[in-house]
């Protein structure tokens, strides 16, 4: 009887059900971390970006400008929005983001680019990525150095200084 006792009380234990795991905290949410300080390496440039006199797309017009803001905030990263819209139809382009970088020639731009209805209405191109503004040729303006992202068409966005 001992023999058969012990085999009936091991599978007899093994149909109970288990005890339920201890309880574990959940990890504490965690707020995302806020960006780093815009990387400065001229002053001149950074002088010259928050001093920018508006931005342009050519499909919409080079003759009048759209504004473009930059505001620095307590932790030292700069932030920049702007656009330009047509007089005389939907046609729209925005930029808005984290300036990452400032060097000589170039800046980079965290964010969102966005063209609507130009140069054809129901045209739509929006992309969020680090984009790249450079100066190239003397000119006094920094133009936005991917010209065929979204279809194919080319755009120049420009931000003037």
């Amino acid at each position: 009887m001992k023999h058969i006792a012990l085999p009936a009380l091991l599978a007899l234990a093994a149909c109970t059900a288990a005890a339920p795991p201890p309880e574990t905290a959940s990890p504490p949410e965690t707020a995302t971390p806020a960006p780093a300080a815009t990387r400065i390496l001229s002053q001149d440039a950074a002088h010259r970006l928050r001093n920018n006199s508006g931005m342009t797309l050519q499909w919409i017009t080079w003759d009048r400008r759209g504004d473009v803001e930059v505001t620095v905030d307590a932790n030292g990263v700069w932030h920049l929005s702007g656009s330009q819209s047509a007089q005389d139809g939907p046609g729209r382009v925005t930029v808005d983001g984290v300036v990452t970088e400032i060097g000589v020639d170039y800046f980079l731009l965290d964010g969102r680019v966005a063209i609507t209805d130009t140069p054809d209405a129901g045209r739509r191109c929006a992309a969020d990525k680090v984009w790249r503004f450079g100066v190239t040729q003397g000119r006094q303006y920094w133009r936005l150095r991917e010209f065929e992202w979204c279809d194919d068409l080319t755009d120049y966005v420009d931000i003037y200084f």
